[in-house]
């Protein structure tokens, strides 16, 4: 299924196809966060932390993408080092998968774009930093994310939704959605940079085992929903709730000054509150991609 040229489809790489066949556990993760999220070098590091971990846990890493029009499960080195670098690489949610692949062009997946592509592959755990969801102030403007889970039968690792959103609402429409989520160690839904957000989760667990247990009994009774696990940042590299309210009023009153919308607001804005806080959001989120891709890979173990 590997293949050079564009092509509708899925390209695996040899390790991921491998893993594939002898019924081994994958964990796709998505690429967006190196390419437009986080800062060089911090992107390595996230990179080299979030496969370190799949693989330490038993699984076998899958960056999801689209390389020169190809879409694919797996980057070789030199693909990786390309979105490392930033060279040519846009910022995909699912909508922009087709043009992308027409076009011959190279884009990183946002969590919508990464689902979108697990429907055409066999992995179902994905590990990720926050989900996106409903924007603060502007109920009429939600993340893709949120329909895509509604659609992709998947597990998706993450530490609950981005803090800029209104968390609130996004728990709302993923109950309208029929999305089911999961506080893992925690009966609180985590609020990205902090562990609490004062706001309850209809079901927690403690183990991976017990994640495995939901999602089969979720898709035995036919539903087509993602499972969202939320698991709170570690403790230690977790941000007071009242720095990161401050810090992300700030950063919406900045960017509605500099008019900043669509695509580029949640990486504007997640910059803005990194610069308020003096850098520890970044700590707080290299720690929590970590955690979130080692907690998947063991799901993915319990699954197979």
């Amino acid at each position: 299924m590997s293949g050079a040229g564009p092509s509708l489809t899925l390209r695996l790489t040899p390790e991921v196809w491998q893993a594939i066949e002898q019924a081994r556990p994958v964990v796709v993760l998505e690429t967006s966060v190196l390419a437009q999220g986080l800062p060089v070098p911090h992107n390595r590091s996230a990179a080299e932390g979030m496969a370190g971990e799949v693989e330490a846990n038993g699984a076998t890493p899958a960056f999801a993408a689209v390389v020169d029009g190809q879409p694919t499960l797996g980057l070789t080195s030199t693909e990786l080092e390309r979105f490392l670098a930033r060279e040519g690489v846009v910022k995909m949610s699912a909508r922009d998968l087709a043009w992308v692949v027409a076009q011959k062009r190279t884009g990183a997946t946002t969590v919508a774009a990464t689902l979108a592509l697990m429907h055409r592959s066999a992995p179902r755990v994905f590990a990720t930093g926050g989900i996106g969801g409903v924007h603060r102030n502007a109920p009429f403007d939600e993340s893709a994310d949120l329909i895509e889970l509604a659609r992709t039968p998947a597990v998706v690792v993450c530490a609950g939704a981005k803090s800029i959103l209104d968390l609130p609402a996004t728990l709302e429409r993923l109950e309208t959605l029929g999305v089911p989520v999961i506080g893992y160690g925690t009966e609180e839904f985590p609020a990205f940079f902090c562990r609490s957000s004062g706001l309850r989760v209809p079901a927690s667990v403690t183990t991976a085992e017990q994640v495995a247990d939901i999602a089969r009994a979720h898709w035995a009774l036919g539903r087509r929903e993602a499972i969202v696990v939320a698991q709170p940042v570690p403790e230690a590299d977790a941000l007071p709730r009242a720095l990161v309210d401050d810090a992300v009023r700030a950063a919406l009153h900045g960017a509605a000054e500099a008019g900043i919308t669509g695509a580029a607001t949640t990486p504007w804005l997640l910059a803005a509150v990194e610069r308020a806080t003096n850098g520890q959001t970044l700590a707080a989120n290299l720690s929590l991609l970590r955690a979130n891709a080692g907690l998947a890979a063991r799901i993915a173990c319990a699954l197979a």
